[in-house]
């Protein structure tokens, strides 16, 4: 009887196998906790850069149109009057839509923040 107890295998490998099997997920969750992190950091960088880059791209093409404007009504105030005049109306088009166009947004930033 005592040759059965014999055959029974300890138990510390057992430990030092779920120790070893704790320490690899941790790990593993610590990278792809690292991951996640730089592709959000990555893509919210990238998306930065680009918004500035069209808001610069917007100005000038603002500027350029006022001078267009001022050039054909022969006035500099009534040139960039009609750009302010477009813009305004674009503000009130966006205020009065503000719920639909919401929408889509914020399901566009929970697909780019929950993105694999």
């Amino acid at each position: 009887m005592e040759a059965e107890k014999e055959k029974i295998p300890p138990l510390p490998p057992i430990i030092d196998q779920l120790k070893e099997y704790a320490e690899t997920r941790f790990k593993l969750l610590k990278y792809e906790t690292i991951e996640g992190g730089t592709s959000i950091l990555a893509s919210v960088l990238t998306d930065a850069i680009t918004a500035i880059s069209m808001v610069l791209a917007f100005i000038f093409a603002s500027f350029t149109l006022a001078y267009f404007l001022s050039d054909v009504l022969n006035s500099f105030w009534e040139g960039f009057g009609c750009v302010a005049l477009i813009y305004l109306i674009i503000a009130i088009v966006i205020k009065l839509n503000k719920e639909r166009i919401e929408k889509p947004l914020v399901n566009l930033f929970i697909q780019k923040i929950f993105k694999k």
